[in-house]
């Protein structure tokens, strides 16, 4: 039994931050019921631009396998009706419209209190459901921007660059999931129902607290250092190797600093005046910069990082995205699930992450594939006990 087995999802979030949470709570074992738009559903179904995956595209597999999909148009009564009934029995509902939105279409908290007292309701948006930027709209980039994230990616002379992936939608599915448990865990200790309101940009914010709090405490923000890591080492930062390959070193801490310098045969700067402490390895950057990157030009880039691995140097090779998940390590470890998609193109057989943990006991993990559009819409009317007829006259929408 997972850790959510038992646990309903009522699921009315779409595109990336509300599913990924949804999504994380799946891989614990909750049942999440995706209730999406007629038309095309949730707009990430048909993101990017190779239309052959139109309805089960990549971005969407990513966050939604092992869900059901219910179609329901929220404005009409009779099918709003279905919606409220499978809030009366979920233990969750989640959602990422515009705040207000939920309660226009009359799902707002006080509305559905009334049909489950105990629910864990969460509200994710962009800048939160209250305060002077309430209604402004967001979606990833945007919050890189407002919150300095973006400030601090690039190079010290360069623009501001953006994480070249969602992360703002992630951490913030990630922080939904997190406080839903909580609440779950409260609840089940006798404090009944919560409200959550996630705002994308107090999560970045918590997210950044690595950054965020020493300007807190020194009024003085970290300025862009490129690849050069967090603290300020020239021994943290990318080089070339020997065969063009790129390779991260993190060497930090001054023992680290010992182990590189006898691994290169360069016991010299132990004793050398600009680099035998960390303040002043910052002071000659450069200079230490050059001669770290001309011992590594020496070597292919996967010997340096067998060898410095196996002396206990933090060392990786700058990999592709296909190179990382291809790596014997991650199957070893259950990272990436297999699941069988009927129809999609190019091959049926594919994977999605895993939760980035693992259990003694019955840990995360799903193997069903993401569902079709309305492809529960028949099952889950007849477990709210509508009969033939009456699912009929409902006339739901489903792909075929």
């Amino acid at each position: 039994m997972q850790p959510l087995s038992g646990i309903r999802v009522a699921d009315f979030s779409h595109v990336m931050a509300g599913p990924y949470a949804s999504y994380l709570l799946r891989l614990l074992g909750a049942e999440v019921i995706k209730i999406e738009p007629p038309g095309r559903g949730d707009p990430m179904r048909n993101y990017g631009g190779d239309r052959r995956y139109d309805g089960m595209a990549p971005a969407f597999i990513a966050a939604n396998a092992g869900k059901k999909s219910i179609v329901l148009d929220l404005k009409n009564p009779a099918q709003l009706e279905v919606a409220r009934k499978i809030i009366a029995q979920s233990d969750v509902l989640l959602e990422n419209f515009r705040p207000g939105v939920m309660a226009r279409l009359g799902l707002g908290l006080d509305a559905v209190r009334a049909l489950r007292p105990d629910l864990i309701y969460c509200s994710v948006s962009g800048y939160g459901q209250s305060g002077p930027l309430r209604d402004w709209p967001a979606i990833d980039n945007i919050v890189q921007a407002t919150s300095g994230m973006m400030s601090l990616g690039g190079e010290e002379d360069g623009p501001p660059t953006r994480v070249g992936f969602p992360v703002v939608d992630t951490l913030t599915g990630q922080t939904a999931a997190f406080a839903i448990l909580a609440a779950l865990m409260r609840r089940q200790r006798g404090g009944g129902g919560d409200y959550i309101d996630v705002a994308m940009l107090d999560a970045t914010l918590a997210f950044m607290t690595s950054a965020v709090v020493p300007y807190l405490v020194t009024g003085k923000a970290l300025s862009r250092t490129g690849n050069v890591g967090y603290s300020g080492q020239p021994t943290s930062a990318v080089f070339t190797a020997r065969d063009g390959r790129r390779i991260s070193l993190g060497v930090v801490q001054q023992h680290q600093f010992v182990v590189l310098a006898k691994l290169l045969g360069r016991e010299d700067w132990l004793t050398d005046a600009r680099y035998c402490d960390p303040d002043k390895r910052r002071e000659h950057a450069a200079a230490m910069l050059n001669e770290v990157g001309s011992e590594l030009a020496k070597r292919d880039a996967a010997d340096w990082e067998q060898q410095m691995s196996a002396a206990g140097i933090p060392c990786g090779m700058v990999r592709e995205v296909g190179e990382a998940v291809s790596l014997p390590h991650l199957a070893a470890r259950n990272t990436v699930l297999p699941i069988t998609i009927p129809g999609l193109p190019q091959r049926e057989e594919v994977h999605v992450v895993n939760a980035g943990f693992s259990m003694s006991h019955d840990g995360p993990g799903v193997s069903d594939p993401p569902p079709r559009l309305g492809e529960h819409n028949d099952k889950i009317l007849h477990w709210l006990g509508y009969d033939a007829a009456a699912i009929a006259a409902l006339a739901l929408q489903a792909s075929t």
